[in-house]
């Protein structure tokens, strides 16, 4: 069982976890592992396996495919308890799939359906770019339970690409607010229809892509609060939205709002000290600003505007949520340090914004109990608390159980580093949010351009194409290479402003070639040097407790985890993070009920699945690195002003 609270009696406790069945039995869902993937798209379906993975008879229940089409649903209402499974079906039950990234398991001894749904939990959504997803996560910190709703796929009435659409000017980018909420529709619908027990769900939170905004119209209140529960969320919300298609993060046709904005505040420097970044064309407060400009009958006629988290939030409380800490310092409005909104912000943005957005709020704050239409139409008990949401950056952060002091660092086709920071230092390059766990602390995201596809490059120029050679590169050469420092950045890199590839040799003399394995390590201690350097930056320490948690495709190359290791000193695990805003959405949800800032999250969080050691640095690394980063910084600048030319 997870842990008691330090701050709960031992009543409180008892009350909770007699719901909790550790011998349960949990769901095998769409997406996951060889046995579904070989099964036809038609025929995927939802089966729950009871009994222990042995070779005695299963009970089945199957339920309607993605589409739930008429004929399905009727298919499936006829064959009842028993099995009933079109085309191929059969390799998924004998399969006896347990599928580990999501913690899912089968054990125990068969049990009836009652038995079997009597699974306290809370809830965890994800209302990202392509899609809307949820997982519920019981006491012991296990997903047990996942789905979602493709954009794309399930809704293609909206038309939209990548669940977005792109606009003629290649940089105005938007979604369709109802595609959301069908799409909350739809999975719901989908959860019903499973037999999923939402009457055992204790608390719900949840994720939404930062930077977007909903534009509530006026009237719109009063059509949240007084839902029927016979009829779906899109039926009755059709005429709420005062803009039907939302600016998102993907916009960058804000370029004038952003230097008005900075202008207003005393230039880019100042915004970002007050706000934790300087003006970004995707941030909210820019796109609130074109949309007052631009359309200014839509934005008179918003009584309240929302990010896409507290839209979702919404949603579910049948009233306005507000907006929390963490996604809120997402917008260039909110003082990070102070945590309120800033008036000259505000003021330079749009008129009378402040009444339109609300005030921000802790994000751990328990903002309502779920609305009576989630109770009526589906089941869930009228205490059922909504946590408030955030977005999905910050939830990954829960979902990956940072503490002080640690990275998470996704190599993927970009690179990113999500920081704990106590003190930050706001500057010009990266984000400071406030921490979604602790409000007293805070939160860095960096991102760097010249992630997979420069390692790919290299490995093909300097490894004939392979990742075996370009290990053994990395094996074969010495920490430090030499003296020899490289950046590689095929396209305009952010973090620092700088495009080609610069080699120099241990003199400081910039050289046009290295050997191909000094060029390969060159390029992976070049690109962890880069990231150590920013991220100090920011303010970043390495403490003796610090770990570093990396993600994505490269973090299955222990050779380039080991140069991680090195440059920073510090031991890196792995971790799957492939549903981390939703796992760290319910585990949010936990501490919202556990007592939210009057309670440790790593407490709440403790018996959470742990991730694996990948590498621990090797002897002497500190004192190599030690010299070597202050020389990576003091080149990084020489090129970086040789860029910008003697005008700049």
């Amino acid at each position: 069982m997870v842990q008691k609270p330090s701050s709960w009696d031992t009543q409180q406790w008892r009350d909770l976890s007699q719901h909790f069945n550790s011998e349960d039995v949990v769901d095998v869902g769409t997406g996951g592992g060889t046995a579904l993937s070989s099964t036809p798209s038609h025929a995927k379906m939802l089966l729950i396996t009871v009994g222990e993975l042995d070779d005695r008879p299963r009970r089945q229940r199957a339920v309607p495919p993605r589409d739930s089409s008429p004929e399905s649903c009727r298919a499936w209402r006829e064959a009842g308890p028993g099995v009933w499974a079109p085309e191929r079906s059969d390799s998924l039950a004998a399969s006896g799939h347990m599928d580990a990234r999501t913690h899912r398991r089968t054990v125990g001894t068969p049990k009836t359906m009652a038995e079997r749904a009597g699974r306290r939990c809370c809830l965890g959504w994800d209302f990202s770019t392509q899609q809307v997803k949820v997982v519920a996560v019981d006491a012991e910190l296990n997903v047990f339970y996942e789905d979602s709703v493709h954009f794309d796929r399930d809704l293609p009435e909206f038309g939209t690409q990548g669940g977005v659409h792109v606009h003629k000017d290649r940089l105005t980018v938007t979604s369709p607010v109802l595609m959301w909420v069908q799409a909350l529709d739809l999975i719901l619908e989908k959860m019903k229809a499973s037999g999923f027990d939402f009457s055992q769900v204790l608390a719900l939170s949840g994720a939404g892509q930062q930077h977007g905004s909903v534009y509530w119209k006026t009237g719109a209140s009063l059509a949240l609060s007084s839902l029927s529960p016979a009829l779906l969320l899109h039926q009755q919300l059709q005429a709420c939205f005062s803009v039907s298609d939302c600016p998102i993060w993907m916009d960058s046709s804000t370029t004038a709002q952003c230097h008005q904005l900075e202008a207003a505040v005393g230039g880019a420097q100042a915004l970002s000290c007050l706000t934790g970044s300087r003006a970004y064309e995707r941030f909210t407060g820019n796109q609130i600003s074109k949309i007052f400009q631009k359309n200014p009958e839509a934005y008179s006629n918003s009584e309240r505007i929302s990010l896409v988290s507290s839209f979702a939030a919404s949603l579910f409380l049948g009233g306005y949520s507000p907006i929390d800490y963490s996604d809120g310092s997402g917008m260039n409005l909110l003082q990070i340090q102070e945590k309120v909104w800033s008036q000259a912000c505000l003021d330079a943005c749009a008129p009378h914004l402040k009444e339109k957005l609300g005030s921000p709020v802790p994000s751990c704050s328990v903002v309502g109990a779920i609305s009576s239409y989630y109770v009526q139409r589906y089941g869930f008990p009228p205490g059922c608390k909504v946590v408030a949401f955030t977005g999905d950056n910050p939830a990954s952060l829960a979902g990956m159980r940072l503490e002080e002091g640690d990275v998470a660092v996704s190599l993927g086709t970009s690179d990113t580093l999500f920081l704990w920071l106590q003190k930050p230092m706001p500057a010009l390059e990266g984000h400071i949010f406030c921490n979604p766990v602790d409000a007293r602390q805070y939160m860095a995201l960096l991102c760097f351009k010249n992630g997979s596809l420069m390692r790919e490059k290299i490995r093909d120029e300097s490894a004939s194409c392979s990742w075996n050679k370009f290990s053994k590169a990395l094996q074969s050469t010495e920490m430090g290479n030499n003296g020899n420092l490289g950046f590689y950045f095929d396209v305009m890199e952010i973090t620092p402003e700088i495009i080609g590839c610069h080699r120099f040799n241990a003199d400081n003399m910039e050289v046009s070639a290295f050997p191909g394995d000094v060029e390969i390590r060159a390029l992976v201690e070049g690109q962890f040097m880069a990231k150590r350097i920013h991220a100090e930056g920011l303010g970043y320490r390495i403490m003796p407790k610090t770990k570093i948690l990396a993600t994505g495709g490269a973090s299955h190359n222990k050779d380039i985890l080991q140069v991680l290791a090195d440059v920073f000193g510090a031991p890196v695990y792995v971790i799957d993070t492939t549903s981390s805003a939703c796992v760290g959405s319910a585990y949010r949800a936990f501490h919202g009920l556990a007592g939210g800032t009057g309670v440790a999250f790593s407490e709440v969080v403790k018996s959470a699945p742990q991730p694996s050691l990948a590498a621990t640095p090797n002897p002497g690394a500190s004192q190599v690195y030690a010299a070597l980063l202050p020389r990576y910084a003091e080149l990084e600048q020489r090129i970086l002003s040789k860029a910008r030319g003697p005008l700049e």
